[in-house]
């Protein structure tokens, strides 16, 4: 029983770091016993000997905290951030330290799984199977990873298939009709193969209910979220030398798509008519009214398959991967049609402003519902059918391969080399079709006096071909200091082909792509090159104190725009307001050069543990996404950024005060700033978007037991994150579209769009045998209102904001035989 309490107390402990769960796990393995195993860096090392900032959740850490999510494993991690499922599910944009990932661009984070080198974005956010660890890598890992590591590296580790018959599980019910239920069994299957068999179901109706009058949408939440999947693991060890490993995964999600809201900072349309919230403080709209009358619904398929060999030779080892990965998204939802009058002349606009006017129905101020559409000032996502439909298609279809020999002796030197490619077929498009106030016609081009005909369409097929070569050196000096160096090139060739067809748009009578307004829509390639250099110096001066200095290159290829975006931005905003936006049809890539130095250390006996690092990272061309919306429709682009400068600092302490009892904090803190900026010069000084200037977390685990069998868990997390801004425009001004209509009054204000500090609370408390849990838990527990994302339209006059998650209570069991 003792030794069972201590791994449910180490267990706890690391999970328990919050800000640091990296440096518990050092506490706890210097101090508890063996310690943590990472292959973060593409070895296997134990945790408190990487010369690294690196954040640790084993497969005890995960169930403490009912990790379920990589939202919440992300949450427990000092310096990083994520924006997730606010535009659609396979959307998430990680915040490593600064460094921020872009819609409708790469990676900025490398996922590995099992080894695995994934290139969607979209599965960051998926069932990857049975979970067993989780490591995130923080800083540039370009010379490890290639390609879409300039901020860090996400290393997953699932299940192996286990010698005997076992099988383990766990469900949960919570509030907002809330299940989980997930499990795995693994066993033998002859001598020397074994198999694992995963599948997980989870379901919420979300927080936030659609009010409409329409019974498309009426009732209906725009949070909700109900998925599935389910694989397989085959790993066999044919000979002593020889282990294959193939693992395939398939599932399914039907979520909420464009959960936003618009927010106006127009200050002289709120002096002038005396309506308060058309210069609204983001952090002051607590009342989100949700009156759409077109259903959210983003569904998302996906099938993965991949097969790896290793093969030991005398004195080195060959590693061999391939895979194969096919994700499709489609989403449809209202959109921002009407707050331009795009559709005013529809007969089904107006007859459903008449309808509406009729039944009494009243918008959120400052809208305004009159007789007509000329009369009302509908705003974005409205209950009429003025807004249109937006329709976005997102699918990507990945084939890779890597070969890599690793030195494997006792010698002080240690070697790898190795080549990579990858193939990446995706088509993107995005299509602004009329609202007929008939069923949703999901389809990217409908043709004039068909039901949703089509107004405007961006439709692109993206074509990547990615080869790289890589090494890398270690070498042991002595017991004290080792210096490793690594090195990576990557050359990235992409192509696009535009698929838009070239008609008239049937509502505005102009082209239904702006890019033959201005010429024509041709095939374009581009390639990107990067050398990665990686540099490390480890010296432990005692067992339980040494320091590191780490220096690295990240490298994000740029990319496409669609075609047009350029001309479409000069002529509505440049030439219109004097804007000065430097929109180009394609964009640059990413370089990140990134100098860390820290320490680890164990005092007490091993009861404190504390850890801590200073960085500095210039990145060069950092890629940022931007939304237009204006008379012309919407668009979507991302820009660069010429040069941002991060500095900052991490710090954690892990105190086991006695047994059963431990105590954690740990925090980041950034200093950024925009260096240069020509796509925007007058940002110049301002902080690098989506960066918290802070992040802190405390933490409390306490295990006791009750009987000789059964023992009281209890964990306490708090997460603070400090203010954000989410657009390089920060407390500006901006001339917008709507001083075309009423001049002198269409200048916006954003000083009011800085996403204020917020914190949260998750309480967990249960009983625990030899092989079953139940534990109680609220997440959010003071119900914390916040704001998940802010993204300004600076030239619109407002912003888009998506809410936070409100408190949620449930109850969660498991078993494990």
């Amino acid at each position: 029983m003792a030794c069972k309490r201590t791994l449910l107390m180490a267990g706890a402990a690391f999970a328990g770091i919050g800000v640091t769960p990296a440096w518990a796990q050092v506490a706890e393995g210097i101090a508890a016993g063996p310690e943590i195993t990472v292959t973060a860096r593409r070895q296997d090392e134990t945790l408190s000997e990487v010369p690294a900032s690196i954040t640790v959740l084993t497969g005890e850490d995960l169930q403490a905290k009912g990790i379920v999510t990589t939202e919440q494993a992300i949450a427990a991690t000092p310096g990083v951030t994520i924006v997730s499922n606010s535009a659609q599910v396979g959307d998430a944009q990680i915040n490593i330290r600064g460094v921020n990932g872009a819609r409708d661009a790469e990676n900025n984070v490398a996922l590995v799984v099992d080894g695995i080198l994934k290139t969607n974005t979209a599965a960051v956010n998926q069932y990857q199977g049975a979970l067993q660890q989780f490591e995130i890598l923080k800083g540039p890992q370009g010379a490890y990873y290639g390609r879409g590591a300039t901020a860090g590296v996400i290393v997953m580790t699932t299940k192996m298939p286990s010698d005997s018959f076992e099988a383990s599980g766990r469900a949960y019910w919570a509030t907002q009709d809330s299940q989980l239920a997930e499990g795995s069994i693994s066993g033998p299957l002859g001598e020397n193969t074994g198999f694992v068999l995963f599948g997980q179901y989870r379901h919420t109706n979300g927080f936030y209910e659609n009010v409409g009058t329409d019974s498309r949408t009426q009732g209906k939440t725009m949070d909700t979220y109900e998925g599935w999947g389910l694989g397989g693991r085959l790993y066999s060890e044919p000979t002593d030398r020889l282990t294959l490993d193939a693992k395939f995964r398939y599932g399914k999600v039907e979520a909420g798509a464009l959960n936003f809201t618009a927010i106006f900072a127009l200050p002289d349309f709120a002096s002038v008519l005396g309506i308060p919230e058309y210069a609204e403080n983001v952090n002051d709209h607590e009342d989100f009214q949700y009156r759409r009358n077109v259903p959210s619904i983003d569904n998302q398929r996906t099938i993965e398959a991949s097969f790896k060999a290793d093969y030991a030779f005398d004195g080195a080892k060959l590693s061999a991967w391939a895979a194969f990965s096919d994700i499709d998204e489609t989403f449809y939802a209202d959109t921002t049609g009407a707050s331009l009058g795009r559709f005013n002349a529809q007969a089904s606009c107006q007859q459903s402003v008449a309808d509406l006017y009729a039944q009494g129905v009243v918008l959120q101020a400052p809208l305004y519902l009159g007789p007509t559409p000329g009369a009302s000032t509908l705003g974005a996502y409205s209950p009429t059918t003025c807004d249109g439909i937006q329709v976005t298609l997102r699918d990507q279809r990945d084939v890779s391969a890597e070969i890599r020999l690793v030195s494997d002796t006792a010698s002080p030197l240690q070697w790898s080399i190795g080549a990579y490619y990858l193939h990446i077929n995706r088509h993107y498009a995005t299509a602004l079709n009329e609202d007929d106030g008939g069923p949703v016609v999901v389809s990217l081009y409908n043709a004039p006096g068909t039901p949703n005909q089509t107004s405007q369409l961006f439709d692109d097929r993206f074509k990547t071909n990615v080869y790289a070569g890589f090494g890398s050196l270690q070498y042991e000096l002595g017991d004290a200091l080792t210096l490793s160096a690594a090195l990576r090139y990557d050359r990235e060739e992409r192509t696009v082909t535009p698929l838009v067809p070239d008609v008239i748009d049937p509502i505005t009578g102009a082209s239904i792509n702006p890019g033959y307004d201005v010429g024509t829509l041709a095939p374009q390639s581009r390639s990107y090159q990067q050398l990665q250099p990686k540099f490390t110096a480890r010296y432990e001066f005692t067992p339980d104190f040494n320091v590191y200095l780490d220096y690295g290159v990240g490298f994000k290829a740029g990319g496409f725009n669609s075609q047009g975006s350029a001309a479409l931005v000069d002529l509505y905003f440049n030439q219109a307001l004097g804007s000065n936006i430097g929109i180009e049809d394609d964009y640059k890539k990413e370089v990140s050069h990134a100098l860390e130095a820290g320490f680890k250390a164990s005092l007490a006996n091993g009861s404190v543990q504390v850890s801590g690092a200073v960085y500095r990272n210039i990145v060069e061309d950092m890629q940022f996404f931007e939304f237009y919306t204006g008379t012309f429709g919407i668009l979507r682009v991302v820009s660069n950024i010429d040069k941002v400068r991060l500095m900052g600092a991490e710090l954690g302490v892990v105190w086991k005060v006695a047994e059963g009892f431990t105590l954690d904090a740990g925090g980041n803190v950034l200093d950024s700033k925009i260096i240069s900026n020509s796509v925007r010069p007058d940002t110049e000084g301002n902080k690098s978007p989506y960066s918290a200037d802070y992040t802190l977390n405390l933490g409390a685990t306490v295990v006791q037991p009750v009987s000789d069998s059964v023992d009281f868990t209890f964990r306490a997390d708090y997460r603070l994150t400090g203010p954000t801004w989410f657009h390089v425009v920060q407390a500006q001004e901006r001339r917008t579209i709507f001083d075309l209509f009423y001049p002198g009054l269409g200048t916006a204000d954003y000083s009011g769009t800085k996403r204020d500090t917020y914190g949260i609370v998750n309480l967990r408390a249960g009983l625990k045998g030899e092989g079953w849990n139940l534990t109680g838990f609220v997440n959010n527990f003071f119900k914390t209102r916040y704001l998940e994302e802010v993204i300004p339209a600076p030239e619109f006059g407002g912003s888009f904001v998506t809410p936070g998650a409100q408190r949620q209570i449930g109850i969660e069991a498991g078993f494990s035989f």
